[in-house]
């Protein structure tokens, strides 16, 4: 019999959006404008499809006192503490090395902690779709696209084959393309058979664990003596031994590009119709924001003369933001740091923090 286990990927140091979000408290760990962090919001989303007793977190260990304490139930033995960020990969071969250790059928899903997804009951029925795929054919890798809104330039696509049979909604996975220019974009938006590829995926752990020996030899080894010692005393030391050794290399390239062209896997696409929001930079955040006539927005008291498409992001609800005449500016404010940038700027907030004395990062 299998079991449905979930890994929540918490591991984004989210400096675009500095200075909210800090070496000491990631994007995460930050406050949403409609209640709690993102990261309870994605462990929310798994109310009623993976009981809380198979849920996983993967973040830095230096996070562990704050997620833990962010999430009610999470029991330090499922908070997989990486010592140092090895990319998606490796993250993902943990989580499926210690489901597969605790459970040799466990079938496992891969959900982010970067998103906002509405509404609940659409993610849980397609999540459920996901768990059904490969429940029925364990040589399955089940990832879930995104119907996208506009020819975005910055995420992946996943282009849908044929549909499969017996599992309405499901397709075959025909090819990924890796944030491909606005030409190519517009054309796959216009075509209706491409979907943003979510970052989200559902397998049985044992099944990605072999393949990861195929693909990346150099990692899993040393994944499946993570996932042996997690239970025993030696569980951070070995960790800690393994964990920076192993090869840097995102789940993307290291394995699902791979398993695509191997005959012995199949790829499943599963669109999700959602609104999907990647809560990566501030013109994001902004967006879950109410907006006035003129499109500015704020999370705290703000007052415009002749100002429009304005964001103003406050820490302190009180502190009042007022603009005069400008244009797609986004202002964030901190009790140590305030940011003011051109929205069209936003990316560049990381480029900022490398310039920043290290206290401020």
């Amino acid at each position: 019999m299998t079991h449905r286990h979930a890994v929540i990927m918490a591991g984004g140091s989210g400096t675009r959006l500095w200075p909210m979000s800090r070496a000491a408290r990631p994007k995460q760990l930050m406050p949403m404008p409609q209640g709690g962090t993102l990261l309870e919001i994605a462990a929310a989303r798994l109310s009623g499809v993976v009981s809380t007793d198979r849920q996983f977190v993967c973040a830095s260990r230096s996070y562990a006192t704050d997620i833990l304490a962010a999430i009610p139930g999470l029991q330090p033995d499922r908070f997989l503490g990486e010592p140092i960020g090895r990319d998606t990969l490796n993250a993902v071969g943990f989580a499926a090395a210690v489901a597969a250790a605790r459970d040799p059928n466990a079938t496992l899903a891969v959900l982010t902690s970067d998103h906002v997804i509405e509404p609940q009951d659409v993610f849980a029925q397609k999540l459920d779709l996901g768990f059904r795929l490969v429940e029925a054919d364990p040589n399955r890798l089940v990832t879930f696209s995104i119907t996208p809104t506009y020819p975005a330039t910055g995420y992946g696509y996943v282009e849908q084959g044929d549909a499969i049979e017996g599992f309405a909604g499901a397709f075959t996975a025909q090819r990924f393309v890796e944030k491909p220019d606005l030409e190519r974009a517009t054309q796959f938006v216009t075509a209706g058979t491409f979907g943003w590829n979510s970052g989200m995926f559902v397998f049985r752990a044992a099944t990605v664990l072999d393949a990861i020996d195929r693909f990346q030899p150099a990692c899993g080894p040393g994944l499946r003596r993570i996932g042996a010692a997690w239970t025993t005393a030696r569980a951070h030391a070995v960790v800690d031994e393994v964990y920076p050794t192993l090869t840097k290399i995102s789940v993307d390239y290291g394995l699902m590009e791979p398993a695509s062209r191997d005959a012995a896997l199949s790829i499943c696409a599963v669109p999700m119709p959602v609104a999907w929001r990647d809560v990566g930079r501030w013109p994001a955040y902004a967006e879950l924001l109410p907006s006035d006539a003129a499109g500015n927005r704020a999370s705290s008291l703000a007052v415009h003369l002749a100002s429009r498409d304005v964001a103003c992001i406050s820490d302190d609800p009180s502190h009042l933001i007022a603009t005069i005449g400008i244009e797609g500016v986004i202002v964030v404010r901190t009790a140590d740091a305030t940011l003011v940038c051109r929205a069209a700027d936003a990316e560049r907030v990381k480029e900022l923090v490398a310039l920043l004395p290290s206290d401020r990062r």
